[in-house]
């Protein structure tokens, strides 16, 4: 389950615990083979150039990293980053990490075949012109892939507001539910999905 939305500060203080959540740390090796075989499946083939917006403690960039890619990891809190770059040597991989706010990435367009981002867009304010933001990072045949979710907190983002804000942008959105309880390391009972788009809009005359 996310951390509630907040300042800099406060996910800077969140960093050390962090990785207590299974799926923040994906210490345990069948949380990590979980999450394996759900992202890897829906990516380019290695290498592909992908960043990842809201990175944490980079426990998703290290598995992208670890299967070929190359990665980006994004996020706006310094102590989460330094944790990222620790657990990156500790796994022989090589990620390079950019300290800024997901919502204003410093990217130039075209820059990635994916964009992908875990329980960032919901915290966001402006959805809508974040999400175009991003698309706007991607080549022509590239793929946004998000994972989010409403949860028993009563915070989060509904599975159709997602695809619908998505649509606004790109040809197509496939959401599919995340209920297995060996994602998260414990069963569930919120709504929690994977949005996959691959296809721009095409343009306009």
């Amino acid at each position: 389950m996310p951390v509630t939305g907040g300042t800099r500060q406060s996910w800077d203080e969140h960093a050390t615990a962090f990785d207590e959540e299974a799926d923040h740390g994906l210490r345990d090796s069948g949380v990590r083979r979980a999450w394996a075989d759900l992202l890897l499946p829906v990516l380019p083939p290695a290498p592909a150039s992908i960043v990842d917006v809201g990175c944490g403690t980079g426990s998703l960039s290290v598995l992208l990293a670890g299967a070929g890619h190359h990665v980006r990891g994004v996020d706006f809190a310094p102590r989460m980053l330094a944790a990222a770059r620790e657990k990156t040597i500790g796994a022989g991989v090589g990620v390079d990490y950019v300290l800024a706010d997901g919502a204003k990435l410093p990217f130039a367009r075209s820059s990635f075949d994916v964009v992908l981002a875990r329980h960032v867009l919901w915290a966001l304010p402006d959805p809508d012109r974040v999400l175009a933001h991003w698309i706007s990072l991607l080549r022509p045949q590239g793929r946004l892939v998000l994972v989010e979710g409403c949860w028993s907190t009563g915070t989060g983002l509904p599975a159709a507001t997602c695809r619908a804000l998505v649509l606004r942008c790109r040809r197509e959105a496939e959401v599919r539910v995340l209920d297995d309880s060996r994602l998260w390391g414990q069963e569930i009972t919120d709504e929690r999905y994977l949005l996959v788009s691959s296809r721009r809009t095409q343009p306009r005359r």
